[in-house]
């Protein structure tokens, strides 16, 4: 418990950090010249190059741990973000950028994996999931305002200066407080986990020697993760063109946060955890999907109504999706795992923005995300979760 406190107090003061940027990033593009197109692709370069990060991060992470890419992927980061302080060209913020992508893609399959190492049992597993989430979103809420008065006071230079500085020492701090976490053995992964488990009336498949990176997942799952991510990278493409952000930045501001509050409120109702992840995950993407819905056909409700219950309904799919693969995956897979739970994030935020740009003048950007959620949910396939798999071949 004692490492969790330590990563939850690291991980909260890297994400402040990271977040802090969004608020300031497309100001400071514009003030290099940039172009409302260019600065599009910016952010998804920054996804896109999450990609093979993701990829090398997943047996990397296996192999060496995850203390090691933690500390490297903040203090990296702090570096390139020194850099940024001083680029005067667009171009050389989106070479920083697309860099700064494939640092920081080591940093959550890192994390998550070591979360799920310090969970005995399901239930702690949850609890640690549900609180990664609470420190992330508690991060979320404060940091945007907190980085755009940063550079009111001293301006980007500075800014970016003391945001890069915060991350090395935090880097730093890591590698001194935070323990690594050993895997069980093969023989007590195998014995502990060749079973199927019932959780609330869902089986779920076994684990062991035999199982591939999937972890017992079907592939199509992984369509939630994927469809999650493009509906929020559309929703935060979208929601600054609207005429309610556009009256000012403090107002775009806040109803970035009000999804952030959302996602606050269902990450502090603990006891949501007792029940099957996969029923949280199901219920939770059909609830953003009808928010998503509901904005497409400019429901009669407030618009910071609506963005409350989306983040609500991300309280509640994010630790479900990651208490589930942890459920049903070894311990020495954990980094793979988490990897691909990443890549399909990665995917997502960068198809959502490109999608929504080239489709706007033809349909609402808030109906695709509908329908990109409700085809995930339909490929999910629920069935595969009640049919165990077939016992390792003994070695």
């Amino acid at each position: 418990m004692k490492t969790a406190i330590w990563l939850y107090l690291f991980m909260f003061v890297a994400f402040f950090d990271l977040h802090a940027q969004y608020p300031i990033l497309t100001p400071f593009a514009i003030s290099l010249g940039a172009a409302p197109t260019f600065i599009g692709w910016m952010m998804g370069m920054y996804s896109l190059t999450h990609l093979p990060g993701n990829l090398l991060a997943g047996y990397w992470v296996d192999r060496y741990g995850s203390k090691l890419f933690i500390t490297l992927s903040l203090m990296l980061a702090g570096v390139l973000l020194l850099y940024q302080s001083k680029v005067d060209d667009p171009w050389h913020l989106l070479l920083i950028r697309s860099i700064s992508g494939f640092v920081l893609a080591f940093l959550s399959p890192a994390c998550l994996a070591m979360l799920a190492k310090l969970g005995s049992t399901r239930t702690q597993q949850g609890k640690l999931m549900a609180g990664n989430g609470l420190v992330h979103t508690l991060a979320s809420v404060i940091s945007p305002a907190a980085g755009a008065l940063l550079v009111a006071k001293v301006g980007f230079t500075t800014a970016f200066a003391v945001l890069g500085w915060a991350l090395i020492a935090i880097g730093a701090g890591s590698y001194f407080f935070v323990r690594e976490t050993k895997a069980p053995n093969a023989a007590q992964t195998d014995s502990g986990l060749q079973h199927s488990h019932s959780h609330h009336g869902i089986t779920l498949p076994s684990s062991g020697r035999g199982m591939q990176a999937g972890g017992g997942i079907p592939w199509l799952f992984y369509g939630v993760p994927l469809g999650l991510a493009c509906s929020q990278g559309i929703l935060f493409f979208e929601l600054p063109l609207m005429k309610a952000s556009q009256q000012s930045l403090l107002t775009s501001g806040l109803l970035f946060s009000m999804v952030s509050l959302g996602a606050l409120c269902t990450l502090s109702m603990l006891f949501l955890h007792k029940y099957s992840p996969f029923i949280r995950t199901m219920f939770g993407a059909f609830a953003l999907a009808l928010a998503f819905f509901g904005l497409a056909v400019d429901w009669p409700a407030p618009l910071s109504f609506s963005l409350f219950l989306i983040g609500m309904a991300k309280g509640v799919v994010f630790p479900a999706m990651a208490t589930l693969l942890a459920s049903v995956s070894s311990a020495n897979r954990y980094g793979r795992v988490f990897s691909f739970l990443a890549i399909s994030s990665s995917m997502g935020a960068f198809i959502g923005p490109v999608v929504a740009g080239q489709l706007r003048h033809a349909v609402s950007p808030y109906f695709i995300a509908f329908l990109i959620m409700m085809l995930a949910l339909t490929l999910l396939a629920p069935g595969k979760f009640r049919k165990p798999d077939a016992p390792p071949v003994a070695e």
